[in-house]
This record gives C-alpha cells, structure tokens and sequence, in this order.
C-alpha cells in the first residue's frame, strides 16, 4: 500500500504532507533536503516530532516494523523487453537486463572543477517516461555532480517504492567513484568517525553521508548498476544531456524536462 504521509524535516517548507507533488514542491533541487514517508498520520507525526537521524535509524534497525516498508520478497524482473530506440543511432536500452523501474543518472562539469549539472532519465517498463535536469554548481566537480545524481535517484527510487515496493528498481550511473562511495566505501568511514586511514578527510563528505544515510533504508529494495559513459546507452545518454542542458542554463532545482521527449532530437544535443 503507498504511504500518504510525507514528513518533510528540511526544505522550503517543513511539516506533514499528503501528496508527493507536495514533498516535490519543497524539497526539489536541495541537496540537504530530508523528508520520509509514512503509511499513517500517527506515524508521521511522531516522527516529525523527533528527527530525520533518528527516523532513518529506526527504519534501517526495524525493517520488518510498521515504520518501514514491507519486506520484498523475490521480485519478478519485467518480462517484457524494451523496444527499439527511436535515436538514428539505435542506442541500446537495458544492457544489463530490465527492471520494472530504472533510474539512470549522470553528471557533467566543464571544465573540472567548474560549472556542473545533473540529470536523470526514469524507465517504466522499458519505456522512458520521463527526464529531469538541475543541481547547477558554479564551481562543481565531476564526482559532486555524480553523487547528485545518484542522491537524486534515491530520492526518486524511494518514491517508487511508496508506490509499489514490489516493483523491481535499478539505479544505472557511469561513476564507479560515486558508486563505491556509498555502497563499499562509506561504511568503513562511518566506523571510523567519517575519516579515512589515518585521519585523512574525505572529499564530498555532506553529500556522501546524506546519500548513504538514503541509501541504508532501501539497499534491499534496489539495484545498484554500474554502466559504461559514453557507450550508446540510452538511458546514460540521456540522462548525459540532461546534465549538460542544466549546466548551460544553470537550473539550480531539479526540474522535469517539460517538452515532449523525442529521444532522436534529445541525443542530438550537446553531450557532456
């Protein structure tokens, strides 16, 4: 059953909300947002009343409690294969097999550090429905505009799971920096205060911890999948120009690509 409760701790606006275009509204395009969803208003409201930290740890431990979502079971993949591309190029779609959802992201800077963006190119059963692009940073880098994507992702994933959390969801992203960041990497940090060896800092920090903080709640429930840049994916091309088109505007939210997604017209746009 989809959660309809929302509690937004960090964001425009803070409170309990009852539609997700609301938690949108608010939290689009903020990098610290923190927000949750809940299946009652009892729940929302004690969670509210506590913090994000702690309503992140109680849904991690208590996986199998009212607070969290039901258990998924052995997930069937979508059977049906995606179609072809409508690009000249024929760019493959799905090379590591379909999911029910895939969440392709990606980054782009220019030049490195400098301007970046991020974009995000969402499959529902093998058809691209939709595009979103933003999280402009006038002195970014390559790995900041990735860890973006891929906490963007999450964010979006988690929405999809509120939705149908028996529903199979792969998140593609061509940055094995940021991957392992937050699946290998992180945890190690963690248990040594967030330093590395030695003491040494860890670059990106905030975006890291906030990213496996996400991350920690749906691990089972996703699929974490590495794909070659650059390659005629889809998917990652994309989501490439999406990152490109919000470094040229300088789109600081996360916004929907608003016109009509042909894909042919799309990949034919700066790349990054």
């Amino acid at each position: 059953m989809s959660k309809k409760f929302y509690v937004i701790w960090k964001g425009a606006q803070t409170g309990i909300f009852t539609t997700w275009p609301e938690v949108q509204k608010h939290t689009a395009g903020r990098s610290d947002a923190q927000y949750m969803g809940f299946e009652s208003k009892s729940e929302a409201e004690q969670a509210f009343a506590s913090t994000y930290t702690k309503a992140l740890m109680k849904r991690s431990l208590s996986k199998n409690s009212a607070t969290a979502t039901a258990p998924v079971s052995n997930r069937k993949v979508a059977s049906k294969t995606a179609g072809k591309s409508t690009s000249a190029k024929a760019a493959t779609i799905s090379p590591n097999g379909p999911s029910d959802i895939e969440i392709y992201c990606d980054g782009a800077c220019s030049p490195n550090p400098g301007k970046s963006g991020t974009g995000l190119a969402v499959y529902e059963q093998g058809k691209v429905t939709s595009l979103y692009y933003g999280l402009h940073l006038a002195n970014g880098t390559n790995n900041t505009a990735e860890l973006n994507g891929l906490l963007s992702a999450f964010q979006l994933a988690q929405h999809f799971i509120d939705k149908n959390s028996e529903q199979s969801i792969s998140i593609l992203s061509d940055s094995r920096y940021s991957i392992d960041a937050i699946t290998k990497w992180a945890k190690g940090w963690q248990a040594k205060g967030w330093t590395r060896g030695k003491g040494e800092e860890i670059k990106n920090l905030a975006l890291i911890q906030q990213c496996y903080a996400l991350y920690k709640t749906m691990h089972t429930k996703i699929a974490i999948r590495h794909v070659k840049g650059h390659a005629n994916i889809e998917g990652n091309e994309l989501a490439d120009r999406m990152a490109v088109l919000a470094r040229q505007q300088q789109q600081k939210s996360m916004i929907r690509y608003s016109e009509a997604i042909n894909i042919k017209a799309i990949l034919a746009m700066d790349s990054g």
